[in-house]
Order: structure tokens, then C-alpha cells, then sequence
């Protein structure tokens, strides 16, 4: 019985230890927190090297929230959208690139890093404080447009955020900044719930509008 237990502890002994999957080989998500609980089943905390599907959830409804969230922030990088007519001054330059939004990404998360902070978490903190809980729609109501306050679904809170991040990060690249360090900035500020930083000023003037309108 002896021998038997001391080969058993032995084969268990020898058994590899499966190792961390670190995103970039570099950051933990497995301590990355969501504390706002809305958002906590669309953020996609899923450990992986490289966050790159290749639109293998894109024929799927609703499965924007099984990608990683670091992927979905290059996504939005990489098409930031239009402000009034300037689509084509704030989205030209990065359409369709992944590999140049990724390594904006991966070097704005090596400047969060060096502040001794888990990047991904930073960006998690980012999202909370920039997602609108409610905003306006246009409801026509006898041949007359009411604005009208809504309740924001869990998808598209996280959906505006990651637009007015990627918004912000462009807003303050054409001033002259590097895109890394514009990303750096709009996710720490964020982070912090400045309200001098774009994304979360935009939540404010949105649930400003709602609450007006009630």
C-alpha cells in the first residue's frame, strides 16, 4: 500500500503544471474585476494571447459579448466613426488596420503598466465610468417629436463607451499627439472619472439630457 501510494505521488510529481495564459504574455486577466454588475456579463474577460477572432462570432446575434474586451477596443479603434462630416479625417487612417490599432493598444498598455497598474483592469475602470445608464430617443407622438428618457441595454452601454474612447483617443492624436499616448491619457482619465476626459464627459451630457427629460 505504501509503495503504491509513493508511486501514485510520484506520477503526480511528474505531471507539467498548465501554465497562465497571459494576454500579450505579459498581463493577468484572471484579476481583472467588473464591478458594475450590468455590465459584468457583456465584458468578456476570456484569457488569450492575441485578441483576434477574424469575425468568427460576426454571423452570430448577439455575440459581440463573447469576444475580449481588448479586442473589441481595437475593433473601435479601427473604426472610430464620424463627428458631423469629419468621417473621413477620423477614420481613413485606420480602417481595416488591426495590426497598427494593435500595437497602439499594446503600447498605451505598456505605459499604464509602467504606472504599476493592470492595464486591462485600467480599461475595465475606463468603461464603468463612461457608460451612460440612460439617455434620450425621438418618440412622434401626434405629428410632434417628444424626447423621451430610456433605460441604455448592458450591450449598448459598453458599445458607447468603447465609441468615445476611440473618439477621444482620435480627438487628441490629430492635436499632435502619438495615438499611444492619446490612448494612455483618455483611459487613465477615464479611469479616474475625470470629467475632463472625453468619454466620461459625454456619459455626463447624455444622462444630463435623460434626466431632463423625464
Amino acid at each position: 500500500m505504501e509503495q503504491t501510494e509513493e508511486k501514485q505521488g510520484a506520477k503526480k510529481a511528474k505531471e507539467p503544471i498548465a501554465p497562465t495564459v497571459l494576454l500579450f504574455d505579459t498581463y493577468d486577466l484572471s484579476s481583472v474585476e467588473v464591478k458594475d454588475p450590468g455590465l459584468r456579463r457583456v465584458i468578456s474577460l476570456k484569457p488569450l494571447v492575441l485578441p483576434k477572432t477574424s469575425g468568427r462570432f460576426s454571423q452570430q446575434r448577439l455575440a459581440r459579448a463573447r469576444i475580449n474586451i481588448v479586442e473589441r477596443l481595437i475593433d473601435h479603434l479601427m473604426v472610430p466613426g464620424h463627428k458631423g462630416k469629419k468621417h473621413l479625417r477620423t477614420s481613413k487612417m485606420a480602417s481595416g488596420r488591426f495590426y497598427t490599432t494593435f500595437r497602439i493598444v499594446r503600447d498605451a498598455f505598456s505605459m499604464i503598466q509602467k504606472d504599476g497598474k493592470n492595464p486591462v483592469q485600467v480599461l475595465v475602470d475606463a468603461i464603468q465610468n463612461s457608460a451612460p445608464k440612460e439617455e434620450v430617443m425621438t418618440l412622434l407622438v401626434a405629428g410632434q417629436r417628444l424626447a423621451k428618457q430610456v433605460d441604455t441595454s448592458p450591450m449598448r452601454r459598453l458599445d458607447l463607451s468603447l465609441r468615445w474612447i476611440a473618439q477621444g483617443t482620435f480627438q487628441l492624436s490629430f492635436s499632435g499627439k502619438k495615438a499611444s499616448r492619446a490612448l494612455y491619457e483618455v483611459l487613465t482619465g477615464a479611469a479616474s472619472n475625470s470629467e475632463t476626459s472625453f468619454p466620461v464627459s459625454k456619459r455626463i451630457d447624455t444622462e444630463r439630457q435623460a434626466s431632463s427629460s423625464r
